[in-house]
């Protein structure tokens, strides 16, 4: 009978439908199974838990472990799937400690290199941890001597890229180990692997200012999870950081919409879990970027009382609540939560603004009280951003540079944030910049300037969705004595032929200058039809060759309606 129940639960997991396989599962356990095979019971109940109750997985997975009649390489498909159910609770240290229990009764060097992967892994993940610096020194010359390209070293370079996104190394750096570890992609719902490697490579991209390469990572992810009828934590992170991969684009509409999605399925399991806190602080960066700040403000208050587990999460929740503070005047109350940020930043090496940008949002919280420290704040964060190098947090560094720094100075940063963030698919950050250069522009005297800002801006609000920013832009406008428009944008236009045509002499190493000279326009021109091509393939100029061979761009899948 045990053996009958085990193999339907088999079937039912190939065929979509989890919870039935779990109670094929839980009647072989009470039938019972003979002590030979009672372990394995436990083994294949507690993945059939794992998606939607993971602390259930926990006690099934643990229970596993303590059979007498264990063999080695059960023992170790148990620890890796205990290892998984600790960290989709939030309890990132007994995820490493699983590991550091078991490393020495490894069989083969490779479990060994594996065991010593994931360990590294859930130590990345964990907020508290004190040894980063050591960690990633040790990640970077575990990565730098790899030979083979097995799973377990391309997990290994997965964590590399990681690791140096978030310290702010060159962003070809990252973009290298991101490849690698790539390769012919990585699954999801693989039955050995887990999905936290994936998902940090495709997040890699995403800070790597190239969201559209992330996103079809993502959609890769939902899709499979759906074919398998899985509607747990790997959905509710694929449709959240979708939505987080939109935001970052400046598509808010669809960041929202997928960010309440991801909630939804995220809900289901826990409140407390890293899939809920990522939505929660997806949605409320997205609904302060759309100018909406006071629901962000209730929808906050009523998150307030819940447990934030101690992982590090993506956006980081922390950053987001003092973002909300600054959004909402509460300047004092804003500098103390980022500047705790920042103290647990910099003490782990995350010094990326990419990543985490608390220090761009502390230096407006100082601004008004001590300029002079605002302005040391928002100049260290621009040498972090130069350093690695993409044009999106260049650009976003610049621009809060610009905000605490009075007289021609001024001008001149917010110039070359606009600059900066043209050659990006910011879309958002961009439209925010152009109103605040336009607004600037118009207070120095310069209309005609302003003007042409200003009219990109507005027409960047309406296509993003930043109705607040979009108001900003007719108010000055209409004080510039200039007629503000109504737009009706469509942000799913394919490119133009002319687009096109830019874009591929762009992304054959063409400078502006050359394309402009091909194709009969000023050099001023090409550089605007690029943006708009940065804004609609989702990636700077880096990787136009690569997303031009993709056969569409078009919207990111929809969330699938929730059959219950």
């Amino acid at each position: 009978m045990v053996r009958h129940l085990r193999a339907a639960a088999r079937e039912y997991l190939r065929a979509g439908a989890p919870d039935a396989g779990r109670r094929c599962l839980a009647r072989a356990l009470r039938e019972p199974p003979a002590l030979e095979e009672r372990a394995a019971v436990l083994y294949e109940l507690g993945c059939a838990a794992q998606l939607t109750e993971p602390d259930v997985t926990v006690n099934h997975l643990r229970a596993a472990l303590e059979e007498p009649a264990l063999g080695p390489e059960l023992r170790e498909a148990i620890t890796y799937r205990l290892a998984q159910a600790y960290g989709h609770s939030g309890r990132m240290e007994e995820a490493a400690q699983v590991f550091a229990d078991e490393v020495g009764r490894a069989t083969s060097a490779r479990t060994r290199l594996r065991m010593q992967t994931e360990q590294l892994m859930w130590n990345m993940f964990r907020a508290d941890e004190k040894e980063s610096p050591a960690r990633s020194r040790r990640l970077a010359r575990l990565a730098d001597h790899l030979t083979g390209r097995g799973m377990a070293e391309r997990y290994l370079m997965g964590l590399r890229a990681w690791d140096a996104m978030t310290r702010g190394e060159p962003v070809a750096t990252a973009l290298h180990y991101a490849e690698e570890a790539l390769g012919d992609g990585l699954s999801w719902t693989d039955d050995d692997w887990g999905f936290e490697v994936p998902i940090l490579v495709a997040l890699v991209f995403l800070h790597c200012d190239q969201p559209g390469r992330a996103e079809e990572l993502f959609n890769k992810g939902i899709a499979e999870c759906e074919r398998k009828g899985w509607r747990g934590s790997h959905l509710a992170f694929g449709f959240t950081l979708l939505g987080y991969a939109r935001l970052r684009r400046g598509a808010l509409g669809e960041a929202e919409e997928l960010a309440r999605e991801g909630m939804r399925i995220a809900d289901l399991v826990g409140s407390s879990t890293p899939a809920h806190w990522t939505a929660v602080g997806t949605l409320i960066g997205t609904l302060i970027c759309r100018g909406r700040v006071q629901e962000a403000q209730e929808f906050a208050a009523r998150h307030r009382g819940e447990t934030l587990p101690q992982a590090t999460l993506c956006p980081d929740v922390p950053t987001v609540r003092g973002e909300l503070l600054l959004a909402a005047n509460l300047h004092r109350e804003a500098r103390n939560q980022l500047t705790e940020v920042g103290r647990r930043m910099d003490g782990r090496g995350m010094r990326n603004p990419a990543w985490c940008p608390w220090q761009l949002h502390l230096a407006q919280t100082l601004a008004l009280t001590d300029p002079r420290q605002a302005a040391e704040v928002a100049d260290d964060a621009v040498r972090r951003a130069r350093q690695f190098g993409t044009h999106s947090a260049i650009g976003k560094a610049l621009h809060t540079a610009a905000t605490v720094t009075q007289g021609p100075d001024r001008i001149k940063l917010l110039a070359e944030a606009v600059s900066h963030l043209m050659r990006s698919p910011a879309a958002y950050d961009l439209a925010v910049a152009l109103v605040d250069h336009g607004a600037a522009l118009r207070r120095i005297g310069l209309p005609q300037e302003a003007g042409d800002r200003l009219y990109r801006g507005l027409e960047g609000a309406v296509r993003c969705g930043a109705d607040a920013l979009a108001a900003r832009a007719r108010d000055e406008l209409s004080a510039a004595g200039l007629r503000p428009m109504q737009l009706r944008v469509d942000h799913t236009s394919p490119l133009t032929s002319q687009e096109q045509a830019v874009a591929e002499r762009a992304a054959e190493g063409w400078s502006d200058a050359r394309i402009g000279e091909a194709t009969g326009l000023e050099e001023r021109e090409v550089a605007r039809l690029l943006s708009e091509v940065y804004r609609k393939v989702g990636t700077d100029r880096a990787g136009l060759a690569k997303r031009l061979i993709t056969p569409t761009v078009g919207l990111p899948q929809r969330p699938a309606p929730d059959p219950g």
